[in-house]
């Protein structure tokens, strides 16, 4: 009762305060609903502090296409590649200094998270983030197929008026896929660090003409390929993915025994993550200098547009309506919450994305967003985010599909439905198998095309456009990474809050329980 005297009384006091007590000069103003802000300046002054990183990044980002274009329209001049190496420096030894932490980063995040989470949890994180990856990814895919049936950008287009760029490499489907699946085991855990296995077609002769064949003049000789596999220096990130999802479902069933190990592996992880934290603030600058080596190391962009804009349209929209209007509302729809403040947190990851051009290089900025910004559940990100910059790759499914019906038209190839499907289910399985790399999807894309007979050599009608589009579809796979993770932490906090009923033994080993064991064996604690 006091207490409600109180408050009344205390109204009063403030009611008495005479208004011209108030000074008129001080650094807070009045609002008509009675609160208080402070001023213009301040307020500013404080969101720079909190989004220094973030408005930095977007002015390099602007700096380097404005210096970029600007210069291309100013000076004719042809940038020779030792000169554009020269321009790319800075962009790549920042590129270097993400890449050089992505492999302790994966190992470790993916070690920590699972063997923190008991089996019905780690359960159902992986079949969450799976069904998520490929939702998403067929979403995509269907997306792009109804962009590029309706735009039809490839028809009533001449192939022979396209300027072709580079050469398609030979892919065999059979092929492509053992590989996926090899390098999910690999032999040797220390050597999928640096190498990856690859199978290679080979052209070994041609074709001769059958000896029943009466017209030899119409025999067109084609090639022979022969499949030859081997190791090549790359670092074989899904292998050592799955690895550790293994080791670290197994280490959180150890007990005791994998205590040591369980700390070592917190230890490296945060170690990895001050690290993350210190490269990130020089991203301005490699991003600045990332955008402005490729805007002037590309072509005439008018003759490239004139020759395949409308794809190039396509493939942007399509991605644009994915990343912008798709995932937010999955995003709204299943946690009921406003997205673009979440898009906010980690457009600083998103940026990094579409200047280097590879989510897995993007990663440890992207476990910082969303860890600080958003403030989504570690156990989350430290096994979503690694798994999703290995298979969730929304925007080259996207692309894959589009391209490939493109390049269909162009050859006036009328695809019927079962072509359609062919192409989506391929799409959305190849992509799983693009690396988290640059450009990776222009290989998987030859496997959509071998997938629906088309001709794998018209890959390079499009190569001109890829690095750009790649940057595009790498920034909407990072975004789907991140929506992901947002998605399935709200899915899981009340599995993690089951988890948090952590009652520690006389021998200081954590013992998971639910609430009334918890409370029971802290009254036997207590009576010992």
């Amino acid at each position: 009762m006091a207490e409600k005297s109180a408050e009344p009384n205390g109204r009063d006091q403030m009611d008495k305060v005479p208004m011209d007590h108030i000074d008129e000069s001080s650094d807070v103003e009045e609002q008509d609903g009675g609160f208080l802000r402070e001023p213009f300046i301040r307020r500013f002054s404080a969101f720079l502090r909190t989004n220094l990183l973030l408005v930095m990044l977007m002015s390099s980002l602007l700096l380097g296409i404005t210096v970029g274009f600007g210069v291309k329209l100013v000076s004719n001049r042809v940038y020779t590649k030792s000169e554009i190496t020269y321009i790319l420096f800075p962009g790549t030894m920042f590129l270097n200094m993400l890449s050089m932490i992505i492999i302790p980063l994966i190992v470790s995040s993916l070690v920590v998270g699972m063997a923190s989470l008991d089996k019905q949890a780690s359960g159902k994180l992986g079949m969450r983030t799976i069904i998520y990856y490929f939702s998403t990814t067929l979403l995509a895919v269907i997306l792009g197929i109804i962009l590029v049936t309706t735009i039809r950008p490839g028809v009533n287009r001449d192939p022979d008026k396209i300027e072709r760029v580079g050469e398609a490499e030979q892919v065999n489907t059979v092929d492509a896929f053992l590989d996926l699946v090899r390098n999910m085991f690999p032999p040797n855990i220390i050597e999928a660090c640096f190498r990856v296995y690859k199978t290679h077609q080979i052209e070994v002769g041609f074709t001769t003409p059958s000896p029943t064949l009466t017209n030899i003049t119409e025999f067109v000789p084609e090639p022979i390929f022969e499949a030859e596999g081997g190791m090549e220096y790359k670092s074989n990130i899904l292998g050592l993915v799955v690895f550790s999802v293994a080791f670290g479902v197994v280490l959180g069933r150890l007990g005791e025994e994998g205590d040591p190990l369980r700390e070592f592996m917190n230890s490296l992880f945060a170690t990895v993550m001050v690290l993350v934290k210190g490269v990130i603030w020089l991203s301005p600058i490699g991003v600045f200098f990332l955008v402005l080596g490729r805007i002037l190391e590309m072509d005439d962009w008018v003759e490239v547009f004139r020759q395949i804009g409308m794809y190039s349209v396509t493939v942007i929209m399509g991605l644009f309506i994915h990343g912008f209007m798709v995932l937010p509302c999955l995003y709204l729809f299943l946690t009921r919450k406003n997205p673009y403040p979440f898009l906010k947190g980690i457009f600083p990851a998103v940026v990094t994305a579409f200047a280097t051009s590879s989510s897995s290089a993007t990663l440890p900025l992207t476990i910082t967003c969303l860890e600080e910004k958003n403030k989504i559940e570690p156990r989350v990100t430290r096994f979503v985010l690694p798994v999703g910059a290995t298979i969730n790759m929304d925007g080259t499914a996207l692309y894959e599909a589009v391209a490939a019906i493109f390049i269909a038209q162009v050859n006036d190839y009328e695809l019927g439905f079962k072509d359609i499907l062919t192409i989506s289910i391929t799409a959305t399985l190849a992509s799983v198998g693009a690396a988290g790399v640059p450009q990776a999807g222009l290989v998987t894309l030859v496997i959509v095309l071998n997938a629906v007979g088309l001709p794998a050599e018209d890959v390079t009608l499009i190569i001109v456009i890829d690095w750009f589009l790649d940057r595009i579809r790498t920034a909407i796979n990072v975004e789907g990474d991140s929506i992901g993770a947002g998605i399935i932490d709200h899915f899981s906090k009340q599995d993690f809050a089951k988890l948090e009923h952590v009652v520690t033994s006389a021998d200081g080993y954590a013992i998971v329980a639910d609430e009334d064991e918890a409370d029971r064996i802290d009254n036997n604690q207590t009576a010992l």
